[in-house]
């Protein structure tokens, strides 16, 4: 059965019970996320990205397979858990989707307005590239150490810009991420709000994103997680693989260091 076909009807399934588990608390939705242990819809998306990974495309008619993701050309295997990672060939500090970004432009010829025109899914949609590829990156470091890149003085700027992003009040609302991911036992609507300051709180959110998202029927990655709290904070929309968008992914990342990677995650 093709694998987009499964999707389609995963996506309609999980949809109508996503409707009954977010109107339940979040104790419910454990028990969900226990009961289908290692069935993760997230596999569809991870068989994608794979895929997309070895698919020649673009101008060059290349596939990524030469593509460094840190670690070397081509490997992948553990890659994700050290990112964002200081890359001397841009000079500057990348996150997975960034890093992916270059190597689509560098290898396969396609133009950066191409890659960024659509990051990420909308409602309804069946998942973009980006998001596929990242799925797959992701799965490959699980069970793996958080290990982001500290050692560069640019890798340090990095988690400094982060940590002042984080606590940056702005907006309509005058609000930060610190807002509502400074305390512990915090919630919003059924949400529950982890204390991302903390060594705890930032190993549990950063190891399980990128995530399927049930309500949503998508797999999102983190740096959609970011653009979306920016969203929810009124604040101007946050560019993919930028360096607001990096720094606050460092934050996290080192935040949560040593912690194992399990993503793809689950997701309310």
């Amino acid at each position: 059965m093709n694998n987009r076909f499964i999707k389609i009807i995963f996506a309609i399934v999980i949809g109508l019970w996503s409707a009954t588990l977010l109107s339940q608390g979040e104790g419910i939705f454990d028990e969900y996320r226990d009961m289908l242990g290692d069935d993760n819809p997230a596999i569809f998306v991870i068989f994608d990205g794979e895929e997309i990974w070895y698919a020649p495309a673009g101008p060059k008619s290349a596939s990524l397979e030469q593509c460094d993701l840190g670690l070397g050309p081509g490997v992948v295997e553990g890659a994700y858990a050290q990112l964002p990672r200081y890359f001397a060939d841009v000079d500057r500090v990348q996150d997975i989707e960034a890093r992916l970004e270059h190597c689509m432009i560098q290898l396969q010829g396609l133009a950066p307005d191409e890659v960024s025109a659509k990051p990420y899914s909308l409602r309804g949609d069946l998942g973009t590239q980006l998001e596929a590829l990242v799925a797959w990156i992701a799965d490959q470091s699980s069970g793996l150490a958080i290990a982001p890149g500290q050692a560069h003085a640019q890798e340090k700027s990095a988690y400094a810009l982060g940590e002042t992003l984080f606590y940056y009040r702005a907006g309509t609302h005058d609000f930060s991420c610190a807002t509502c991911h400074e305390q512990a036992g915090r919630r919003i609507r059924l949400q529950a709000l982890p204390n991302l300051t903390t060594h705890e709180g930032a190993a549990a959110a950063y190891s399980t994103w990128p995530a399927y998202r049930i309500s949503q029927g998508i797999v999102r990655t983190m740096g959609w997680r970011m653009r979306d709290c920016m969203r929810q904070q009124r604040m101007p929309e946050l560019t993919m693989g930028s360096e607001a968008s990096v720094a606050l992914q460092t934050y996290l990342a080192v935040n949560g260091a040593g912690a194992s990677m399990t993503a793809p995650g689950l997701k309310r």
